[in-house]
């Protein structure tokens, strides 16, 4: 008995890798997985490492030089990165049709290191991240400050 339920087991096991391997080989064949097949053969080696590990890739408009980064996305997945790495304006602009996401970024990625000017004139701008910073004080101000916090912390208690 124990060596039937040990090859019902195995057989179990094994028709469930099978299975896994026969869905895996199906999703390859998708539009979607084709889509991105062809936007990484399309990506720098640099490109390409960045979209693998953040998802995301900056390009170089041609005409101005600005850097752009290109999000996985179909819509609003474009802005503009300052001197400073940090992320501006968003463009959005995607081809006609209903395009899988991989062919949508391959598109934008060609319009703006080609025909930075013509693309730009297309896209919708959208404002950027909003990012809140805490104003900086200086080392009077943030001792008061901490003393303050201290206090209130103590009375607290």
């Amino acid at each position: 008995m124990k060596n039937v339920s040990r090859r019902a087991g195995r057989w179990s096991l094994r028709s469930l890798a099978v299975g896994k391997l026969y869905q895996a080989a199906k999703d390859e064949k998708t539009s979607f997985a084709r889509s991105l097949r062809l936007l990484r053969s399309w990506l720098s080696p640099q490109q390409r490492v960045q979209f693998d590990t953040k998802g995301y890739f900056d390009v170089v408009g041609c005409d101005t030089g600005k850097r752009y980064r290109i999000r996985r996305g179909m819509s609003a997945n474009v802005h503009e990165i300052d001197e400073y790495g940090r992320l501006g304006t968003g463009r959005c602009f995607v081809p006609l049709g209903g395009l899988p996401h991989g062919d949508v970024m391959l598109a934008q990625k060609i319009a703006l290191e080609t025909d930075e000017a013509r693309a730009l004139n297309i896209a919708n701008s959208f404002p950027g991240p909003v990012t809140w910073r805490i104003p900086r004080f200086s080392s009077e101000r943030r001792s008061s400050r901490s003393s303050l916090s201290t206090e209130l912390g103590q009375s607290r208690q």
